[in-house]
């Protein structure tokens, strides 16, 4: 590494917006830019983005980047991406142009699909093999629908032209050169969410590949998260050969920029949906409680580390549903203030099962339901069971982690733009009785990206520098009775099993 390269970046394609980082040696944020994309449901749960209209925003918000912060490309020792998982793209080799829009980790359509390919009904079938269950929300399920029910895509994947990739390999084909030189490459923490890797060799699984009716000469290259895949464009947004060394799944991201390094270290993520990792170690543990088996990052030639993780489909994303959809606010933050109105929940609880229920109930068919309505409950109680959901969630996937990894979780790490909700972050040491820690630097997602990227390219020496730059912000202790806490969450299952009917 030159001495005269004082920066990384980091690309965060993420599931609302593009944003473009840079950070400096001690992991501070330099410079930042970000440009939303659409959301598009053209169906009921159907979800779908313009990969077209978000390589243009990755653009933009480079471009942003280096004319407002004074930056220069050549400042930069390397570049990381981290990646809405999931959100899975085919398109032509040739041309590079998408053959249909994006379908979106939370699109439902290949629900009935998903049951034929069940053997025996059993949706964890292949779980030996990928760590998942079949289920709308991986790749593998995506590529076939789009194989079956696109015109043209059938015969172009016959004849060697169809690509795939998740939102990874899409922005890392088109910044190394697109259709006359792009890698077509991806990382295990991102194959590993296709339904198509195997979780222990970390290659592509012919059963599983059968299964799903994809042919290999589709699929990218499956590398570490922490080496050089290739390098950006002299012709295009970077004006130079950066080498793009770093790339995760956002939550295995955050998990790698909370600096979860060691077996039972946990974070939890609140995003549009919620994710709770948990360092499991070099061997991948398989959950009897719902839970996913996956990579959590790989580091170059080192040997794979492991996560058990709970999903949750909806979080942050019930908080604008109630903005946009409801019109009960006008901004997301004023849903503390509304909830602070009222000293419960009244009684009112809200399952947001708008794309089913992910982990761990893994029921595709369960419904959104609001529970507990009288003439006593105000719009306070509705605000509180909004943020409520999002901690009950949390607990029901706190309980099978440790009941998968016999391990008693004494806190948990959490970053994600609804830390900044305080009643939210008290009632989730309230519900699971633990602290809750949030660091200085919530961007943990990009970070873990950057730290990758760094890692590969030399501008950080090890996991021990990295250490030295978390830093803790705020913890909230939890102050709830056992009677209070066990009467809250026996009232959340009743409304799950609601929901569930």
């Amino acid at each position: 590494m030159e001495e005269n390269k004082p920066y990384i970046g980091a690309i965060d394609q993420g599931t609302t917006s593009t944003r473009f980082f840079v950070f400096d040696r001690k992991a501070t944020v330099v410079a930042m830019h970000q440009v939303e994309h659409r959301q598009m449901y053209p169906r009921p749960g159907w979800v779908e983005h313009d990969p077209v209209e978000i390589l243009d925003n990755t653009r933009k918000s480079v471009r942003a980047v280096f004319d407002g912060a004074g930056i220069s490309a050549r400042s930069l020792a390397g570049l990381g991406i981290t990646n809405q998982r999931e959100t899975t793209v085919v398109w032509n080799r040739k041309t590079g142009r998408p053959y249909c829009n994006a379908i979106v980790w939370q699109d439902i359509r290949t629900d009935d699909l998903c049951r034929k390919m069940a053997v025996e009904g059993d949706m964890w079938c292949f779980k030996d093999r990928v760590g998942l269950p079949l289920s709308t929300y991986f790749s593998g399920p995506k590529i076939r629908w789009i194989i079956e029910n696109v015109d043209g895509v059938k015969k172009a994947v016959e004849s060697g032209e169809a690509v795939f990739g998740n939102m990874d390999t899409w922005l890392i084909w088109w910044l190394t050169g697109g259709p006359e030189k792009g890698v077509l490459a991806t990382d295990v923490t991102n194959a590993g969410r296709t339904m198509l890797m195997n979780i222990r060799d970390l290659c592509w699984d012919e059963t599983m590949l059968a299964a799903m009716g994809v042919t290999r000469s589709m699929l990218p290259e499956i590398r570490s998260s922490s080496e050089v895949y290739g390098y950006t464009d002299k012709d295009g947004v970077f004006g130079g050969e950066i080498p793009i060394a770093g790339d995760l799944g956002d939550q295995q991201a955050a998990l790698f920029g909370q600096t979860c390094f060691r077996v039972g270290d946990a974070k939890n993520t609140y995003g549009t949906g919620c994710f709770l990792l948990l360092n499991t170690g070099e061997q991948p543990v398989y959950s009897n409680f719902g839970l996913l088996t996956t990579p959590a990052y790989k580091i170059g030639n080192s040997l794979a580390v492991y996560a058990l993780e709970g999903s949750i489909a909806i979080a942050g994303s019930l908080v604008q549903w109630i903005r946009d959809n409801l019109g009960m606010i006008r901004s997301s933050g004023e849903i503390e203030t509304i909830a602070r109105e009222v000293p419960d929940n009244g009684g009112v609880y809200f399952v947001p099962a708008f794309s089913g229920l992910f982990a761990p109930h893994w029921q595709s068919d369960a419904s959104g339901i609001i529970a507990g309505l009288t003439h006593y409950a105000k719009r306070g109680h509705l605000a509180r069971s909004v943020l409520e959901a999002c901690a009950f969630q949390a607990r029901e996937i706190f309980e099978a982690m440790e009941k998968d990894s016999r391990v008693r979780l004494n806190e948990l790490k959490v970053d994600g733009g609804m830390t900044e909700n305080d009643l939210l972050m008290q009632f989730q040491a309230d519900i699971l009785d633990v602290p809750v820690i949030r660091p200085e630097n919530m961007e943990t997602t990009v970070l873990g990206a950057a730290y990758a990227a760094g890692l590969a390219t030399g501008f950080w020496k090890d996991f021990s520098e990295l250490e030295t730059h978390w830093r803790k912000d705020r913890t909230w202790i939890p102050d709830m009775s056992k009677e209070t806490r066990a009467a809250l969450y026996e009232g959340w299952k009743k409304a799950i099993v609601k929901s569930c009917c």
